[in-house]
């Protein structure tokens, strides 16, 4: 996410000297990269203007504090600066359902930006973060498939699903919606409409009547964040004719550059409210502007990375293994089970990514297939019996070859993990002793 941003902004910061105030020579230079970067990045050219300005106000002459260099002095700066054009600071993330339910939400954006499998990533967010009871609306009668893809992506999130008949005037299917929603007490109803692949009279007409007789609660674009600038000036064209509540940026995952997240709330005064961060249907994650500020600058995502441990891993969990810590008891199977709930927060890189500096150690580790080495240790322990898992102490040579032979590893390959294992026992044993 926003790789190419990122080394871009960071790399004047490095160059800063370690003298008692940011001076105006180095100040000139580091704006020079930052301009090209944010340029680069297809962040709209008066966007760019804004935050170099308001950097430049921040930095000039401003006196250092105690035992932090230009560079760290800088990076708050800019960090303040991309809060600030994100959205600002403390904002409530995501859509706030204050209304009685059924909540009617409507989805609209250009055909393909993503707009059917955000519906269902909405639908999914508040069943698991809020416990509410959710409605999926297939109201795309432009593409075939999308009925169906809907109702696909309802079943594997476990969603209610209302059976469009596409043939009935749109604003019509969406009363009859609501009215099954209320029979089916449902907490919201997600609607999904066409899009098309511009703007046209045709559409915006459309979209009002679906608005009208659905009255909803919200309106939300969906946006390709990978198109940059023109995802902005979309989002413009549909607030212009159709007042929007707030915008779900999708693909943030695979764009490198960030030239529509920086730029959106800025030129359009909508508040960015959920990122697509994947193409799986629990990929969506409300938008904190200052944990995005803190990934682009390389400074992790902590909060966010809890958050995730949270969804798979109870309470009662987490104490049972602090407590097998402690008295040196934690075995590989409670081992597997750790790595089995890290597989369910995601990728090793995405993990890695949302740690303060992981996009540095990511590129220490280049050449290094985290996800190799993790299907590598989960099958040695899987080919060890349940008491082996339990006491590793008894793996004698003939076990060890044994399991290695069960693996397709090396003995040296089980040697290494068991080693490694009884290094991190000592560890984790001496840090839940200090908590």
């Amino acid at each position: 996410m926003f790789d190419s941003l990122r080394e871009r902004i960071l790399s004047p910061i490095r160059k800063f000297g370690q003298g008692g105030r940011i001076t105006e020579e180095s100040l000139e230079e580091a704006m020079k990269e930052i301009r090209r970067a944010l340029l680069e990045a297809d962040v709209h050219f008066k966007v760019v203007k804004e935050f170099l300005e308001q950097v430049k106000r921040e930095a000039v002459g401003q006196e250092l504090m105690k035992s932090v260099s230009p560079g760290q002095q800088f990076v708050k700066i800019v960090y303040d600066a991309l809060v600030n054009f994100l959205g600002g600071k403390d904002v409530e993330a995501g859509l706030q359902l204050r209304a009685a339910p059924p909540v009617p939400l409507l989805l609209v954006g250009l055909q393909g930006s993503g707009k059917t499998t955000s519906a269902a990533k909405l639908g999914l967010h508040f069943k698991k973060k809020e416990k509410k009871k959710v409605l999926l609306v297939p109201c795309d009668n432009r593409r075939p498939a999308a009925k169906e893809q809907l109702r696909i992506l309802a079943k594997q999130a476990d969603l209610e699903f209302y059976d469009s008949d596409l043939s009935q005037p749109l604003p019509q299917i969406v009363k009859s919606a609501m009215e099954d929603a209320k029979r089916r007490v449902v907490d919201v109803v997600i609607v999904d409409t066409a899009g098309r692949l511009s703007v046209d009279e045709e559409l915006m007409a459309e979209i009002g009547e679906v608005r009208d007789a659905l009255q909803p609660f919200a309106t939300i674009f969906v946006a390709d964040s990978m198109t940059g600038q023109d995802a902005v000036n979309v989002a413009q064209a549909f607030n212009a004719k159709t007042p929007l509540t707030g915008v779900v940026l999708t693909k943030l995952d695979g764009d490198a550059r960030g030239g529509a997240a920086l730029s959106i709330k800025f030129l359009t005064g909508l508040p960015i409210l959920y990122m697509g961060v994947g193409e799986g249907v629990s990929a969506l994650e409300p938008f904190h502007p200052d944990r995005l500020a803190s990934r682009i600058l390389d400074m992790g995502d902590v909060l966010s990375l809890v958050e995730k441990a949270q969804e798979v891993i109870t309470e009662d969990e987490a104490k049972d293994s602090v407590n097998k810590m402690s008295k040196g008891t934690f075995s590989l199977e409670d081992f597997l089970g750790q790595m089995r709930m890290m597989k369910k927060m995601g990728s090793m890189e995405g993990i890695m990514k949302m740690l303060p500096g992981g996009n540095k150690m990511m590129e220490q580790m280049k050449g290094v297939d985290a996800e190799g080495e993790m299907k590598k240790t989960e099958a040695i322990i899987l080919s060890m019996t349940k008491k082996e898992r339990k006491n590793h102490k008894i793996l004698n040579g003939n076990r060890r070859l044994r399991i290695a032979k069960g693996s397709g590893t090396q003995v040296q390959d089980v040697n290494k993990l068991i080693t490694k294992f009884e290094e991190a026992q000592k560890m984790m044993a001496q840090f839940a002793k200090m908590g």
